[in-house]
């Protein structure tokens, strides 16, 4: 654990239910969280398996750093991605690294298939495979409510669950960590449900403490770090209105995707932007564990129990940009009402959010140019017609016809079947994050490992380099590829990205006896990295065969609209920097 000289490795088998606890010496040049999954995915994954066979891993990591310094809250989960049958990698926080740190545990293990649904309880004394018969088919709250009184106890605990989406595998179904964080985007509740795992609770009652010879230097780098990000305006947006301040941003930009992005500018903008939801609907504000900003914003929804009732129930819902774009802009959502009633019914679900407003996106312009019809639908469909997106939400999960059961797999599959794939905003099969910046956005997810606009911030590459350098624009979302694979095995909280730089973070290794160097977190970043390509071309992926859909060069820009044929130079300039990458190892 802190300072240790191994990482160690909680394996458990659902279909055998048995465990082990490995010592692994050799997964210490990896550094921790998504270096480590990734080696432990590379040893543990079938890949000539389908992704939902019993037998596939699902990983868990924390970091070196992980809750002993602000804003290193996360927890990696990497398994093979139903959604686009490659990498699956997401992030949460939450309690759960905390947890895992105070059980003893680096990294968690979980293959086979139990034969009913089942729960599994992990603390440093005992791991427990339990009865999970009346959970299943709870929503993600009612799942969490039941959990919480049934594992009390000592100790900080965390609860990571499933809704009705991960038990009937909907491709984009998503993992709940503690109510209002999530493992989100690729199909991790999918994973857990293909092996009839409702939840899986950590509880963490041990303590740890820094050794003597390094606690004055701990001290001292937690002391600069912690003014840092208290003290200075780099995370001040985050607590003050949070990501939604970039609506009236990104609007004005022409960069918003509103209605399956046919347009980047929302007329809407106004009531749904973050000044807007502080004002009428923010209610309070939280902090995952081991972070002093609170970043996660809470939203008030008053929902009536029946019409014509005058009976209500008062919601607490977390939001943020990325779910405002989804099923707000996206969809042409009104309102914060409606898009509340939205983001209830796909929390409770658990799936994930920005697939299922894109997949919704898609759906819509479909059904209005004749590829689907009402009757397969079960509705008409419009832009901003919210009862009908919310059956249609519901009609995932029962999945009672072809058209469902098709949609369940992703915006990609749906439109490769049905049509329309000019205007289906995926990326490497996995859709469209809400930034319509430019090429940076675009090649950015694109080429991520996990085809996720966090790999590399292609959008912020957009807003600082030109495209009279085409390289240095190309290489700047490289080298931030590179090096979030450090910032993720450590496993820093994005947002606090520009806070530990690389003399910053190898002073706070050394402080809890890791000793490193800068060059040392470099070697480690290329190691991993080409962990991950090695991982990705294993499961059949191709730079060269990712497709960019029309409404990318149809949309315009704050600057005009993007051309197919400088997105593919860029391309493949990217693919030179990989390419050369992997040379540089093969001649070593």
């Amino acid at each position: 654990m802190i300072g240790s000289k191994s990482i160690r490795v909680l394996k458990v088998d659902l279909s055998s239910r048995t465990f082990n606890v490995q010592e692994r010496f050799d997964l210490i040049p990896y550094l921790g969280g998504v270096g480590v999954a990734t080696k432990l995915l590379d040893e543990e994954v079938l890949y000539d398996h389908d992704p939902l066979h019993e037998n596939q891993p699902i990983i868990f990591a924390i970091g070196p750093l992980s809750t002993i310094f602000p804003v290193v809250t996360k927890t990696v989960c990497m398994f093979r991605s139903p959604l686009t049958g490659e990498l699956g990698e997401s992030y949460a926080g939450g309690r759960l690294a905390m947890a895992m740190l105070y059980a003893g545990y680096n990294a968690l293990i979980i293959t086979g298939r139990a034969s009913r649904p089942v729960y599994l309880s992990i603390s440093s004394k005992m791991v427990s495979i339990k009865n999970a018969d009346p959970l299943w088919g709870t929503t993600t709250e009612e799942a969490g409510r039941y959990l919480r009184e049934m594992e009390s106890g000592q100790g900080f605990r965390s609860i990571v669950r499933i809704g009705q989406a991960g038990e009937k595998m909907l491709r984009h179904a998503n993992l709940n960590v503690d109510t209002y964080r999530h493992f989100g985007r690729l199909g991790a509740g999918a994973v857990f449900g293909s092996k009839y795992l409702k939840a899986m609770v950590v509880i963490g009652e041990n303590s740890y403490s820094i050794p003597k010879e390094n606690t004055k230097e701990y001290r001292k780098v937690y002391k600069e770090l912690y003014s840092k990000v208290t003290e200075t305006e780099i995370m001040e947006k985050y607590h003050d209105l949070g990501t939604p301040v970039n609506v009236l941003t990104l609007n004005e930009m022409k960069a918003l995707p509103t209605r399956n992005m046919q347009s980047g500018t929302y007329e809407q903008a106004e009531e749904m932007s973050g000044e807007s939801f502080a004002e009428e609907r923010l209610v309070r504000k939280l902090a995952c564990i081991g972070c002093p900003i609170g970043c996660i914003h809470i939203g008030q929804y008053r929902r009536m129990f029946g019409e014509k009732s005058h009976e209500y129930e008062t919601l607490s819902l977390t939001y943020d940009y990325e779910l405002i774009f989804a099923l707000g802009s996206f969809l042409g959502t009104r309102n914060k009402d409606d898009f509340f009633a939205l983001l209830d019914r796909v929390e409770a679900y658990g799936m994930d959010v920005m697939t299922t407003g894109v997949l919704l996106g898609w759906l819509t312009e479909a059904y209005q140019r004749g590829l689907v019809s009402s009757e397969e639908i079960g509705t008409e469909l419009e832009f901003g017609h919210t009862q009908a997106y919310i059956k249609v939400i519901d009609g995932l999960v029962q999945g009672h016809n072809d058209l469902y059961r098709t949609l369940a797999l992703g915006t990609e599959a749906a439109s490769a079947k049905y049509g329309g794939q000019e205007y289906a905003m995926t990326l490497g099969k996995h859709e469209m994050t809400g930034y319509h910046t430019g090429y940076g956005a675009v090649l950015g997810q694109a080429v991520g490992a996990r085809h996720s606009h966090l790999d590399n911030a292609g959008y912020s590459v957009d807003q600082k380099y030109s495209l009279d350098d085409r390289d240095a624009f190309v290489g700047a979302i490289f080298e931030e590829e590179l090096m979030r694979c450090v910032s993720n095995s450590l496993i820093i909280c994005l947002f606090a990205r520009n806070v530990y730089d690389s003399p910053t973070t190898v002073r706070a290794l050394n402080s809890i006896g890791i000793d490193i160097s800068e060059r040392d977190l470099i070697d480690a970043a290329q190691r991993i990295y080409r962990l991950k390509l090695e991982i990705k071309r294993k499961m059949g992926f191709d730079f060269h065969s990712l497709r960019f859909p029309k409404r990318f060069f149809e949309t315009p820009l704050y600057n005009g609209v993007m051309e197919e044929e400088i997105m593919q130079d860029l391309l493949n300039r990217y693919v030179a920097r990989v390419e050369q990458l992997i040379k540089e190892e093969d001649s070593n």
